[in-house]
């Protein structure tokens, strides 16, 4: 881990908060090369209608237009929760040279928690793989989202019809 990490990661818990407010599952993402932020991004699914609206892919996809080049190298991906398999796949393709998650998705991480994508041996790039940087701050605003959510659809479901 370097000196930039929590700066860099508080960046991606802010938009993780937007997405929250916007009612998308809260992650963040940021992709950062020589100290400049390429890249942004939060959940969009719900809004946008896509699925792969992931943070890290729209946070790729941004950085991709700013370079002109769909390949990072040497840029890292700040990102608040372990990201999927999906975007572990584009983090490959973009040669991204390093990515930084804050807490583990235990359902779906596909770094650490439920696959090792990044170790596989097969791929032509190696990813190197940080963690634990703001997890307990990414932690707690997927808790608190998902109990925000499970208190709404019981309000939901004991109101008068």
């Amino acid at each position: 881990m370097n000196a930039h990490d929590q700066l860099y990661m508080a960046m991606a818990l802010e938009l993780a908060a937007e997405a929250a407010a916007a009612g998308e599952v809260p992650v963040g993402a940021v992709v950062v090369r020589d100290g400049e932020v390429l890249g942004r991004g939060w959940n969009r699914p719900i809004s946008t209608c896509d699925a792969t609206a992931h943070a890290e892919i729209v946070a790729l996809r941004e950085a991709s237009l700013v370079c002109g080049n769909y390949r990072l190298p040497d840029a890292t991906l700040y990102v608040t929760i372990e990201p999927c398999t999906m975007c572990v796949g584009a983090m490959i393709h973009a040669r991204i040279g390093r990515v930084v998650f804050g807490a583990p998705e235990a359902k779906a991480g596909a770094l650490v928690s439920q696959l090792r994508l990044a170790e596989s041996e097969h791929w032509n790039h190696r990813l190197q793989v940080d963690r634990g940087v703001c997890a307990e701050e990414a932690g707690e605003l997927m808790r608190r989202f998902f109990q925000q959510r499970r208190e709404q659809a019981r309000a939901n479901k004991a109101a008068p019809e």
